[in-house]
């Protein structure tokens, strides 16, 4: 009898992931087999599936939503993978690097309590967009944070109702590989409320990237000035997002491992 596989289960702010760890690439996992590990009533149940790979000496995030799509990255992701590489002694506490589709990473991980990830630069594409969902229509901020985003300001986030299925957003023609979209209420000084709808996942209970968008859309939004700090919270808890004078997102908050898993059943043929 074959070793069982053994992934595990872990979230930052409750958007959640199946991480595998794979330094040697042995395991081809298919979207339909991360489909089925992800799926909430019948697999594990998670926003995403983070296998965690090591070419060339490096740490690598190989990160898929939970229909199996592949995604660039995932900022609670990448800061929940930080955690696993710590705390199963893959590397020690401190500062370093994780490759991802969207570039270079760089973490900072405490044996205990909050990290900080170095998201890169947050970029307003100049261009405004519309959102619709369920027969209402928003005006909204194109952002890219090596993903893209589409960030609608609200008063009363009961507006938006039901996200049970995507946001329809024009133009198409900016989005060719679909779009997560953030509806916001910005509630007292520099805090944020927020839902979101992944693209490939659904409506989730926090996006690192998604708050990264919020926090630029945000302080363009008011017309504030950069460096600029926001506190925003989804449902899922309480991030930080940090953007300095060049438009670079630092974000900060909790990342938990919660469970080994067995998906060997996932993988058969």
């Amino acid at each position: 009898m074959s070793s069982p596989t053994i992934a595990t289960y872990g979230h930052g702010t409750e958007n959640d992931f199946v991480i595998l760890f794979d330094p040697d690439s042995q395991y081809v996992i298919t979207p339909a087999q991360i489909a089925a590990i992800c799926n909430r009533s019948s697999g594990i149940g998670a926003d995403g599936f983070i296998r965690i790979t090591k070419p060339d000496g490096k740490w690598f995030m190989d990160y898929s939503n939970s229909d199996g799509s592949i995604a660039e990255m995932c900022g609670n992701g990448i800061r929940v993978m930080a955690r696993y590489l710590v705390a199963r002694g893959h590397l020690p506490e401190g500062i370093f690097a994780i490759n991802t589709r969207a570039g270079i990473k760089h973490l900072r991980v405490p044996l205990e309590g909050d990290i900080s990830v170095n998201m890169g630069q947050v970029t307003d594409e100049m261009e405004e967009i519309e959102v619709t969902q369920n027969g209402k229509t928003w005006n909204g901020l194109n952002i890219s944070v090596g993903n893209p985003h589409a960030v609608v300001f609200l008063d009363d986030l009961e507006e938006v109702g039901s996200l049970a299925t995507a946001p329809v957003v024009s133009p198409q023609s900016s989005y060719p590989e679909g779009v997560n979209v953030e509806f916001v209420k910005i509630t007292e000084g520099n805090s944020i409320q927020m839902r979101v709808f992944e693209r490939g996942s659904g409506e989730t209970r926090s996006c690192g990237t998604g708050t990264c968008a919020v926090a630029l859309a945000a302080t363009l939004h008011t017309k504030g000035k950069l460096p600029a700090t926001w506190i925003i919270n989804p449902p899922g808890g309480r991030l930080e997002v940090s953007i300095d004078g060049h438009s670079n997102a630092t974000l900060t908050g909790p990342a938990v491992l919660i469970r080994d898993v067995d998906i060997s059943g996932f993988l058969l043929e």
